[in-house]
């Protein structure tokens, strides 16, 4: 659906919302989100947003053993020391990709420079939501395997091989250093050196690239990356596989700009809003948790 198409059903939106008709209202929004939009609703007012970037006009890449990948929403600080990190360390046969959501044309112009073979990067214009910026390079990736990593993360050591060779087992879907188990219920994790765990954090997280795919990637209503992560692991465990946490990958967290510069009351807001998202989904399959 083109965007003049998308433009006619919200404004047709609004009038049912108006007219208080929130079923219609609702068909219409499910009629968008179909689609390829999805409905931003605030004090402003609605506006639309795309759920997933264009398709690229670019030829084919070089097939790699595995794809790193990293979403970039400014602090080109954050994106030098990554990257160079990763083509000291990487010892597999890789390429980067690096999606850039931050609307900056200075990181733009700086990526645009630095292309190469194994470098690669897509430019997001508008920006998305984060799982659908996410989609863009999963999309994009040319690898068999897939480790999406915060940009503030940085390699210290060989960190991409171990998460390889978890995948080796095709038993196991997801598998990444920093796990995460729920307390007894849906509603709360914590982390866990596992190894069996019911979810791999996104600071980094390995997957296949085919079943990402089979999935069509991160669910895009997740525009905010609180609990995408978690309902990733849950929809790649439920077609049948493990997510398994490895330890000792040598690793360093730095600071999680989307974390410390959203207000506190908006990040409350918006985890809650995707924790609620989680729940409709995955509230009654307790079966996944490995715990239990």
């Amino acid at each position: 659906m083109n965007r003049q198409e998308a433009e006619g059903l919200l404004a047709e939106r609004v009038a049912r919302r108006r007219d208080k008709d929130f079923a219609a209202a609702d068909a219409l929004r499910e009629r968008l989100r179909v689609g390829g939009w999805d409905v931003v609703d605030s004090a402003q007012g609605s506006e639309l947003q795309a759920l997933k970037a264009p398709p690229s006009l670019e030829k084919p890449p070089v097939a790699r053993a595995v794809t790193l990948l990293t979403v970039v929403h400014g602090w080109k600080p954050d994106v030098e020391r990554w990257l160079l990190s990763v083509f000291t360390h990487c010892k597999a046969d890789f390429e980067a990709v690096i999606v850039d959501n931050s609307a900056d044309v200075r990181i733009a112009a700086w990526l645009e420079s630095r292309a190469a073979e194994r470098l690669r990067s897509i430019r997001l214009d508008p920006p998305l939501g984060f799982a659908a910026a996410v989609n863009a390079g999963i999309e994009a990736a040319a690898g068999e395997v897939i480790v999406l990593f915060d940009p503030g993360i940085e390699l210290k050591g060989d960190a991409v091989s171990p998460l390889i060779d978890a995948l080796a087992d095709p038993s196991v879907v997801v598998a990444g250093p920093y796990g995460l188990r729920g307390q007894g219920t849906m509603k709360e994790f914590a982390e866990s050196v596992g190894p069996e765990v019911d979810a791999i954090e996104g600071y980094c997280m390995a997957f296949r690239r085919t079943d990402a795919q089979a999935l069509e990637g991160l669910d895009p209503r997740f525009r905010f990356y609180r609990i995408a992560d978690i309902e990733f692991s849950f929809r790649l465990r439920a077609r049948g596989g493990r997510a398994i946490a490895v330890p000792g990958v040598p690793l360093e967290k730095h600071e999680h700009r989307l974390w410390e510069t959203t207000e506190p009351q908006e990040r409350e807001r918006l985890s809650r809003r995707n924790m609620y998202r989680f729940l409709d989904r995955w509230g009654e399959r307790a079966d996944l948790l490995v715990g239990k």
